[in-house]
């Protein structure tokens, strides 16, 4: 479905950025443990509250990887397949269910999906400014890692579509951005034409024409 050398190399981008935010955290929980002298009585203390706290938040369960793609475009073929791809290699992903999608606000299970996600992956294809849905979560994916403090990242794929497509430089996307004022209100589409074109600057993944 897609290259080899595509997929190791997103592999190893994705990876290594789930493996130094855990390092980053081992290190803060460590340095916290040494500073307050702690024995091994507190410890046990600490691994109790930890479990427990789980225990209590397994509806809050975090993902390495928010997949956001429009369904008709690459849920039965690349959204899938890549889905499959970096679950198999032990990567938690939240593949984007439309039973989610419930009124004109990202809300429930979807919110609390994109607050708990360390990477956003938007699938950029030839449908995807269609999809209201796939803009709000854009517009999203922007809010949260602006006020991530680094610790939230987007890795964008351009499926079939140039980042100047996305930028609102060419009238694939930018004819269809008008369809949705009329319904959600200006204020809404200037905040998902901005994240677009933010996202779209990031260095991204090009498969266009590579099926």
């Amino acid at each position: 479905m897609f290259s080899s050398l595509f997929y190791v190399s997103f592999r190893l981008q994705v990876c290594n950025f789930c493996l130094t935010k855990s390092r980053r955290s081992r290190d803060s929980e460590s340095t916290t443990r040494t500073d307050n002298g702690s024995g091994e009585e507190e410890e046990a203390l600490r691994r109790d509250s930890e479990s427990t706290s789980r225990a209590d938040n397994l509806s809050c369960e975090e993902y390495d990887v928010f997949l956001s793609f429009r369904g008709p475009d690459t849920r039965n073929g690349f959204a899938n397949c890549l889905y499959h791809r970096l679950r198999d290699a032990g990567i938690h992903v939240f593949f984007d269910s439309e039973e989610l999608r419930v009124g004109e606000e990202i809300g429930g299970e979807l919110s609390k999906a994109l607050d708990k996600s360390r990477i956003y992956i938007p699938i950029f294809s030839k449908g995807y400014a269609n999809s209201s849905w796939c803009l709000r979560e854009v517009a999203h994916m922007v809010e949260h890692t602006s006020t991530s403090d680094e610790k939230k990242e987007i890795l964008p794929i351009f499926y079939d579509v140039d980042p100047d497509d996305v930028k609102l430089k060419t009238k694939l996307y930018s004819k269809v951005m008008p369809r949705h004022k009329k319904k959600f209100g200006s204020d809404n589409l200037k905040q998902w034409e901005n994240a677009l074109v933010k996202v779209a600057h990031i260095k991204g993944w090009d498969l266009k024409g590579k099926g």
